[in-house]
């Protein structure tokens, strides 16, 4: 039960965060989406985003902020591996999944939905 009740908290305070960015510091969404960004990939480097999905869990798992958490943590077991190259293997392996999908939703999306204008 509880789960939900921080999942809710903690998602919402990652929204409010980036609202705050767009309408007091006049950010655009593609400058506050990219500070999210970091700052997720800052968290994950640090070893700090992890807890807070497992406390979490949707909450923390769904914004933005994880994208950036899952580059790091793809490149950092990459590395591990395969040294500097798998710096870069390991973004694309650990996220391919997802914007595969975002990409293939967004095509059938386009067929069966029509822009408006």
């Amino acid at each position: 039960m509880w789960i939900f009740v921080w999942s809710f908290i903690v998602g919402g305070i990652i929204c409010v965060i980036g609202q705050i960015m767009m309408d007091v510091f006049k950010l655009t969404p593609a400058h506050t989406m990219t500070t999210l960004v970091v700052v997720g990939a800052i968290l994950g480097g640090l070893g700090l985003y992890d807890p807070l999905v497992k406390f979490a869990g949707a909450g923390a798992s769904v914004p933005i902020m994880s994208f950036g958490n899952s580059l790091v943590k793809g490149a950092l077991m990459e590395a591990e591996k395969f040294g500097i190259i798998g710096v870069l293997t390991g973004i694309f392996e650990i996220t391919s999944s997802g914007i595969s999908a975002a990409i293939i939703f967004s095509f059938l999306a386009s067929l069966i939905f029509k822009p408006k204008g």
